[in-house]
């Protein structure tokens, strides 16, 4: 979809002001980036189109990186002088000169950073899922709601112009009539397949501090070359770990469980159970599941998760996405395009795609590991941010979003853990009546780290 196409639609975007403009800045943002690989400089390279951006400090625990984010960044602003560079979040955010901190590390390190840059002052940009477990994600929630600051999760689902015109022009126009039940899916082949051998890691890595509350594993990352011809010892590695991360669940079905919930209005669910494990690929050292069902029971209607690592899609056009079965019709949703079938009809009679903008941000052609399709919708998200920012209101993924879609999915993976259905009480905070769950709702952190929730 062109920039023209789009704009003629516009009036289906009714609702999202935010789309359009952020509000003017009277002095550059002042902005900090903690975790300087392919997701913090992709979040933070948008933010600097939407609006005046003086990127005063970045951190990152692999040396490598961190220079190379602060030459990119740079040259992105047609600088010479570069951003300040740590190694230690803590470091950074103790001169408390930041307006706005992006945190774009691996999961298991993300409530940590978040709620010290709350607790500095800052508003927030924290990556999805915002926790590993869900602990971590009501200490979050508490953080930003006491230190009254603006906390965005890069959940952009919520800010995709196609999606939000499929929600305005489908879901609010009633077009599918009474909503039976949604089907989210990954399909992909994004489980780590490999056995790489135990190894000493670079100089220019510091594995210590980037492992952080998680348990120290052996070192076994696959070695990526970079642009200098060095190795990136924990490109995408880690996610095929539980100590790290929640597997595919937490990494694509909080995307589209997300969705789900902004585009109906769906608050906690009421029940969890998933089914699943290692079926298929046993040989790869990664613990996270091959194959995995998920069922949430909102009020409302069930949403049904299923993943596998291996074979081909149900659906050759929507290997990751959604679909919304309603008695009038049905809606499909990706990242891609959406398509809306009215009951027994075998063409699509309303559909979008993305929204592409080379001809206002050229430079998005060029940049290496650029998502095309969906960088629109991650400056939408920003200008969204920077207008909850001005308003002192809540952006469209609002930290407690954030909060009930990520510890949806971690109830999905204790659910498949403990091999029972989890019935959630969500003013207590509690699974009912299962005390074995409820030990459960926080890890154990490291010796050195202390667990934001005590």
């Amino acid at each position: 979809m062109n920039r023209r196409n789009f704009m003629t639609s516009a009036a289906a975007l009714v609702g999202a002001p935010h789309l359009f403009a952020a509000p003017a800045a009277e002095k550059p943002i002042r902005a900090g980036l903690i975790g300087s690989g392919w997701y913090g400089k992709c979040d933070l390279l948008r933010l600097m189109q939407v609006a005046p951006t003086e990127v005063v400090s970045l951190c990152d625990v692999d040396k490598n990186m961190l220079a190379a984010a602060a030459d990119l960044i740079a040259a992105r602003a047609k600088t010479d002088k570069k951003p300040r560079t740590y190694t230690d979040y803590k470091e950074m955010l103790k001169e408390k000169d930041l307006d706005v901190v992006l945190v774009g590390t691996p999961d298991h390190w993300h409530a940590l950073p978040m709620i010290a840059a709350v607790e500095a002052g800052a508003d927030v940009y924290v990556q999805k899922p915002i926790s590993v477990d869900v602990a971590e994600g009501k200490a979050m929630l508490a953080a930003a709601r006491k230190h009254k600051r603006v906390v965005q999760v890069g959940m952009q689902r919520r800010s995709t112009p196609h999606l939000i015109e499929a929600r305005n022009k489908v879901v609010r126009a009633g077009l599918l009539g009474t909503v039976g039940m949604a089907e989210v899916c990954c399909y992909y082949h994004m489980r780590a397949g490999a056995t790489p051998p135990v190894s000493k890691p670079p100089a220019y890595f510091d594995y210590e501090a980037w492992t952080g509350p998680a348990p120290l594993r052996p070192y076994d990352a696959p070695r990526y070359p970079d642009d200098r011809g060095d190795p990136l010892p924990h490109r995408g590695w880690w996610r095929a770990f539980t100590e790290y991360s929640n597997g595919i669940v937490g990494d694509m079905c909080v995307h589209m469980l997300d969705m789900v919930r902004w585009m109906f209005d769906l608050g906690w669910p009421t029940k969890v159970s998933s089914a699943g494990g290692i079926l298929v690929q046993r040989k790869a050292r990664a613990n996270i599941s091959d194959t995995q069902t998920a069922t949430f029971e909102f009020p409302e209607f069930p949403v049904v998760w299923t993943h596998r690592t291996y074979g081909e899609a149900a659906d050759r056009e929507y290997p990751w996405g959604a679909i919304i079965y309603g008695d009038k019709g049905t809606l499909k949703l990706s990242v891609n395009k959406y398509e809306f079938f009215p009951l027994y009809q075998p063409k699509a009679t309303l559909s979008g795609k993305p929204l592409m903008e080379w001809d206002k941000f050229p430079e998005d052609k060029d940049e290496k590991d650029l998502e095309q399709h969906v960088a629109s919708a991650i400056r939408v998200h920003m200008r969204d941010f920077l207008q909850a920012r001005a308003t002192r209101g809540k952006p469209v993924a609002d930290i407690e979003q954030g909060h009930i879609s990520t510890a949806s999915c971690i109830l999905a993976n204790l659910s498949m853990k403990l091999g029972r259905t989890l019935t959630w009480d969500a003013a207590r905070h509690q699974i009912v009546n299962d005390a074995e769950a409820n030990t459960l709702l926080k890890r154990p952190y490291r010796a050195g780290y202390d667990h934001p929730a005590g």
